[in-house]
């Protein structure tokens, strides 16, 4: 891979929340950003050189977009692959990342092949199928659909299998995939970077926090237990980034487990769990992404104070604005949207404690 130089043009595919931070850490760094969405605007707008709209399904639109830039990144996961395959010579990560990550059966089947333990997992096609399943892994299980499914959605939770017909309908009949119940203590992620001469790093695994199905919190450094399974789950994600050839951030989430680290999923691209790298680290996953897909020296993942907590402000949350600023230990960060939804991500905040 050649070195990307800044000053150079970088092409971001999706114009959400991630798109814009990366477009920030891009410019500290020299580079210029240009965001390809199906939107007219988004987050990223505000922070980037340029947007160029278009649908993610049009690949002579992509074409014409990539070759206005020096190299090209997503922000997105659920992309057509297709037409991303005929930027490959200039996209990061690759689109085989993207290939596992859509779909939940292919990502499982993948991990499995690798010594990495999922949760016990049937593939369901129909009802027939789930019933099957059920009477396999028996309940509760949770059902999730093997494509687009994202913070809760796209899932279904069985109690006993008398709720197959009720979940089944509520994930929309769809292939699906059906998880047998984990007990598991803590959730934890490990956010980690792959240069393309397979240079290799990760930060501290955050202690991650569910409300709703979504992220509320993530802590660093995490309890005992996450701590003492970290260094398995590291082993694990550089088995995946190494399989894929991955160049960038890539994280995976885990459970902590009273047998050690069961994978949840993956995610190819940076992620909400690492926001609190930002300040918190001595080099950012955003800052990472881009050493790593422009052939940049990776920079230190070190922890930059003693406790760092990072807690997203969803919905209304977010105009609580002015009691954040008002504590001297915080950091906020507003993603610029318009309309502060039940469940939509508007912004986060960042504590570095005993700093």
């Amino acid at each position: 891979m050649m070195i990307v130089p800044p000053g150079s043009r970088i092409g971001i595919v999706g114009g959400g929340q991630l798109g814009r931070m990366l477009a920030m850490a891009a410019a500290r760094l020299g580079y210029s950003c240009y965001i390809y969405a199906p939107e007219a605007s988004g987050p990223a707008a505000d922070v980037s050189a340029g947007w160029t709209q278009g649908g993610y399904d049009d690949a002579s639109a992509l074409a014409a977009f990539a070759a206005t830039v020096d190299v090209v990144t997503y922000e997105f996961e659920n992309v057509p692959v297709a037409p991303l395959k005929l930027l490959s010579q200039r996209l990061h990560p690759n689109p085989a990342a993207l290939e596992v990550a859509q779909d939940r059966l292919v990502e499982k089947d993948f991990v499995a092949r690798l010594g990495l333990r999922p949760a016990p997992y049937r593939a369901v096609d129909d009802i027939a199928g789930l019933r099957a399943a059920l009477a396999e892994l028996g309940a509760p299980a949770i059902l999730k659909t093997r494509r687009f499914g994202y913070d809760g959605k796209g899932q279904a939770r069985l109690h006993s299998a008398d709720d197959a017909d009720a979940a089944w309908k509520a994930i929309g009949g769809r292939p699906a995939v059906l998880e047998g119940f984990i007990r598991f203590d803590r959730e934890f992620s490990i956010i980690a970077v792959r240069g393309a001469d397979g240079a290799f790093a990760t930060w501290n695994a955050p202690d991650n926090v569910h409300e709703a199905g979504i992220l509320a919190t993530s802590t660093v450094p995490a309890g005992a237990l996450i701590t003492s399974q970290a260094a398995d789950a590291v082993a694990m994600t550089r088995k995946v980034a190494d399989a894929l050839d991955y160049v960038g951030v890539l994280t995976v989430e885990y459970f902590a487990t009273a047998d050690g680290p069961v994978f949840n999923e993956m995610a190819p691209r940076v992620h909400n769990s690492g926001h609190w790298t930002i300040e918190g680290a001595v080099t950012c996953q955003f800052e990472n992404h881009v050493r790593a897909i422009c052939g940049l020296p990776l920079g230190s993942t070190d922890l930059a104070a003693p406790r760092v907590e990072m807690r997203n402000l969803i919905g209304e949350q977010a105009n609580d604005w002015v009691a954040i600023l008002a504590d001297p230990t915080a950091h906020l960060h507003l993603y610029g949207k318009s309309d502060p939804r039940p469940g939509r991500k508007m912004g986060h905040v960042t504590r570095l404690i005993g700093a």
